[in-house]
């Protein structure tokens, strides 16, 4: 247990180096399915297939992030 509580904060500091590149399109796709692979992770463990519900999820998230990011013109202020 101790040796996870070191490794959690260096790879959330090399998942937040990692988005400092990414375009505004790049950054909703990644965070959608991060999220979704989350929650498909969290509701596949329900009936024994969290890796399936993960992959499911991350591609699903995938999408909604890129959709996400059509229907929004935010960026085109900058």
């Amino acid at each position: 247990m101790n040796a996870v509580k070191k490794i959690i904060p260096v790879v959330a500091l090399l998942y937040l180096a990692g988005c400092d590149g990414m375009s505004h399109t790049n950054q909703n796709i990644l965070g959608g399915a991060a999220l979704g692979a989350l929650g498909g992770a969290a509701i596949g463990s329900i009936s024994g297939h969290a890796g399936e519900g993960a992959l499911i999820g991350a591609g699903v998230g995938g999408v909604g992030g890129y959709l996400y990011d059509r229907n929004n013109y935010y960026y085109d202020e900058y």
